[in-house]
């Protein structure tokens, strides 16, 4: 098997008993990296230490990823015009704090058959809402009544 040592220096190909006998005389492990190439590849490290680096840095990406939420508003058909300003504020707040939000107007019944009513309703929630924003996803039909999706601008 091909052999490099801790500092990345080839020792070139070795007996299986050697590189393990030169691992332990270091304190060290042999760890197989390339098991696929002819001749394997191995690699004379401490193992411990190099998955707690491996660790580390994937908690730093982690930590450095930004995860956008989507919130929901839910609005009915005769919602009155104050419970809309007050979820208007509310989808506003939820945009200031960087979440995308997902609008949804609720159609019972007989009210299906008002899809143009039902986008009236969301344009009018949309001019309501305080925060600039713009519309990713427009209004589409779903089995509960209407749904929309804003983020801010």
């Amino acid at each position: 098997m091909q052999v490099v040592d801790e500092t990345g220096k080839n020792l070139g190909v070795l007996d299986t008993y050697k590189a393990i006998r030169m691992a332990q005389e270091h304190g060290l492990d042999l760890v197989e990296i390339a098991p696929t190439a002819k001749p394997p590849v191995c690699k004379i490290m401490d193992l411990g230490k190099y998955k707690y680096q491996q660790a580390k840095k994937e908690h730093q990406r982690k930590t450095k990823q930004k995860i956008i939420e989507i919130k929901g508003i839910r609005i009915g058909f005769s919602t009155s015009s104050h419970d809309l300003e007050h979820k208007a504020k509310q989808a506003g707040k939820f945009l200031t704090e960087g979440n995308k939000v997902r609008i949804e107007i609720k159609l019972k019944g007989r009210e299906k058959s008002h899809q143009d009513l039902a986008k009236e309703k969301l344009n009018i929630f949309l001019t309501l809402i305080p925060v600039k924003h713009k519309v990713e996803e427009e209004p589409k039909k779903s089995p509960i009544g209407m749904t929309m999706t804003i983020t801010k601008s």
